[in-house]
C-alpha cells in the first residue's frame, strides 16, 4: 500500500484494491485480550494480532462488537487501531468499527481513527436511535453518506442481529449503494430467510455491494446463499480455515468446504447460542486453549462461563482440531 507519510499534513488513502466494491473475502473480527482487572492486555493483544495477520485473511476489523469495542474508551479504541495497524505492517488491510450515538459524533472520532492508520469502517446503527421500526431509508441514507463523505473511506454497513436494530432491507439497501463510499454490509440478522433476501436484493441493484455474512452459526451455508464472504467473529480463530473454506465455495469445490465446515460448524454453534452475549467469554477461553491469549477475562457487566461450558468447549476444540 502506497502511504504518504513522509508528507506532512496529507492523510494517506488506501489503494482502489485494497477494499474494493463488492468487497469479497473472510475479514476477521478479532477479541480483546484482557487482564483480570479488566485493562487491556496489551502484550497479548500484540501477539494475538500478529497470528491473526499471519493467516492471511481478507482484511481485519478491530474495535468489533467480538472486541468489546462498546465497552472501551473512546482513547482505547485508538490506542487499539494505532498498535494494530503496527504489527500487521501492511500484511491486511485495518478496518475499525465506528461506534456512536450520533452522525457528527461518530465523523469526529472517525477522523481520529483515520489519523491512526483505519484503511475503512465498519458503521454501527446509532443507537437508540436506530431502535425500532420503521426507520426510513432516507435517514439510512443520510447517516451513511454524511459518515463516507466526512471521512472518505470505504464503509461496511452493520446489519445487527433482527430485533437489535432496523433491517437494512429493500429501499434501505437501495439508498447504501447510492453512497459511493459503501462497499459491503456485514449481514449479522442470524436469519435464512433476511440473509437470502439481503444477497437477492443486492444483486437487482445497477451497482452492487458486497454481501458478507456476519451470523457465526451459519457460515459456510451463508456463502452458499451467495454471501461473497464474511466479516466474523468466529474468524478470530480457525481464521486460515475459513479462508480456505472460503476460496472453496468460490472455486466450486463445495465438498471440501462442506468438510471444513462439518469440523468447526460444531464450536461455531456452541459458542453463539443463547444467550447470544456469551459468545465473547466462550471464545476468548478457546483463545486461552489455543494459547493465543492469556485470559479469558471479560468487561463487566459481561460474566464468564461455567466450568462445564469450558469442558464442553474443550472437546469440541479438540474435535475440530483446534487445540
Amino acid at each position: 500500500m502506497e502511504r504518504l507519510l513522509d508528507q506532512p499534513g496529507i492523510i494517506s488513502r488506501p489503494m482502489a484494491s485494497r477494499l474494493p466494491r463488492p468487497f469479497r473475502g473472510v475479514i476477521s473480527a478479532p477479541f480483546m485480550p484482557m487482564n483480570e482487572d479488566e485493562s487491556i492486555d496489551w502484550a497479548s493483544l500484540e501477539r494475538y494480532i500478529d497470528w491473526v495477520a499471519s493467516q492471511r485473511p481478507a482484511a481485519i476489523a478491530v474495535n468489533m462488537d467480538a472486541a468489546e469495542a462498546p465497552a472501551l474508551t473512546s482513547q482505547e479504541r485508538l490506542d487499539v487501531l494505532r498498535r494494530c495497524v503496527r504489527v500487521i505492517d501492511g500484511r491486511a488491510p485495518v478496518i475499525s468499527g465506528l461506534i456512536g450515538g450520533s452522525t457528527a459524533g461518530m465523523i469526529r472520532h472517525g477522523l481520529e481513527l483515520v489519523a491512526e492508520g483505519a484503511e475503512g469502517f465498519c458503521v454501527f446503527p446509532p443507537l437508540p436511535v436506530f431502535i425500532g421500526s420503521p426507520i426510513s431509508a432516507e435517514m439510512i441514507g443520510r447517516f451513511h453518506g454524511e459518515i463516507g463523505a466526512a471521512l472518505d473511506r470505504p464503509l461496511i454497513a452493520f446489519q445487527f442481529p433482527r430485533g437489535w436494530g432496523p433491517d437494512y432491507s429493500g429501499e434501505m439497501l437501495t439508498a447504501l449503494a447510492e453512497i459511493p463510499q459503501v462497499i459491503a454490509i456485514k449481514e449479522s440478522s442470524f436469519d435464512a430467510n433476511q440473509t437470502i433476501q439481503t444477497v437477492h436484493a443486492v444483486a437487482a441493484l445497477d451497482n452492487p455491494i458486497g454481501v458478507l455474512t456476519g451470523s457465526d452459526t451459519f457460515i459456510f451455508e451463508a456463502m452458499l446463499m451467495g454471501c461473497g464472504g464474511a466479516l466474523i467473529g468466529f474468524a478470530g480463530t480457525a481464521v486460515a480455515e475459513l479462508v480456505a473454506m472460503q476460496d472453496a465455495v468460490h472455486a466450486g469445490e463445495l465438498q471440501r468446504a462442506k468438510e471444513i465446515w462439518d469440523r468447526l460448524g460444531p464450536i461455531a454453534r456452541f459458542c453463539w447460542r443463547a444467550p447470544i452475549r456469551d459468545f465473547r467469554p466462550r471464545m476468548k477461553e478457546l483463545l486461552v486453549m489455543q494459547g493465543l491469549i492469556r485470559t479469558a477475562s471479560v468487561r463487566r457487566p459481561q460474566l464468564g462461563i461455567t466450568a462445564h461450558e469450558r469442558e464442553e468447549l474443550r472437546r469440541l476444540a479438540a474435535t475440530a482440531g483446534l487445540i
